[in-house]
């Protein structure tokens, strides 16, 4: 994670809403230091036309996914399903976009983005819902735009979790798995990388990441 990202997101009645409102900056500064997370960043940036549309999925606090592309000049919209969370990025990065919003009744457009960013933002989804989503994140892409999709890679359905203190219900897929669910979305898988990190909080443990980037077939 290592980013503010509303690790995850989005839960209708909003059992996540109530998480990330909670846990607030407090979510950033844990996870400022993933490294993982910036060479991501660094090499989506680096693949990006000047000005390009960009959707943060699961923005969170807006560091450092939609400062860091607003910063190099690109038009980010963030959606996260916290208002805590919203609020704190529409004061953090006045150069970017905001909504609080479910991202699953969210209205997306075909291929009206350049690049979408899921950084850690379906873990608290289902994993049907997690394959819906990436299906509809993937049509709003334009052909060829990129896709950065990161993960807790552990093999997990609806499991009951503690994550920084707070109660989070989890589910995921192992790491060959959940590329290969984003290569059925309708992506070429271009880079994946591995990485382990321990948010810098009483309660962080150490969990594995998975970043994949690929493009719109």
């Amino acid at each position: 994670m290592g980013d503010s990202q509303g690790r995850v997101a989005e839960g209708h009645g909003s059992p996540a809403a109530a998480v990330f409102d909670a846990l607030g900056a407090e979510y950033e500064r844990a996870f400022a230091a993933s490294a993982a997370h910036r060479e991501s960043l660094e090499r989506l940036l680096a693949g990006l036309a000047p000005g390009s549309r960009v959707l943060d999925v699961g923005s969170g606090t807006g560091r450092p996914t939609a400062r860091t592309l607003a910063d190099a000049g690109h038009r980010v919209l963030g959606v996260d399903v916290s208002p805590v969370m919203t609020a704190l990025a529409a004061r953090q990065v006045p150069g970017a976009e905001f909504r609080c919003a479910d991202i699953r009744d969210f209205p997306l457009a075909e291929g009206e983005f350049d690049a979408v960013c899921v950084y850690f933002s379906l873990l608290q989804l289902e994993r049907g819902e997690q394959t819906d989503l990436l299906e509809r994140l993937v049509r709003s892409l334009r052909p060829g735009g990129l896709l950065v999709a990161a993960t807790v890679p552990v093999d997990v359905a609806g499991v009951d979790a503690v994550f920084m203190g707070q109660p989070v219900r989890v589910s995921s897929f192992g790491a060959e798995e959940f590329t290969a669910l984003v290569v059925r979305a309708g992506v070429a898988v271009e880079w994946t990388h591995s990485a382990l990190f321990t948010p810098d909080h009483p309660a962080g443990e150490p969990e594995p990441h998975l970043f994949a980037h690929g493009r719109r077939i």
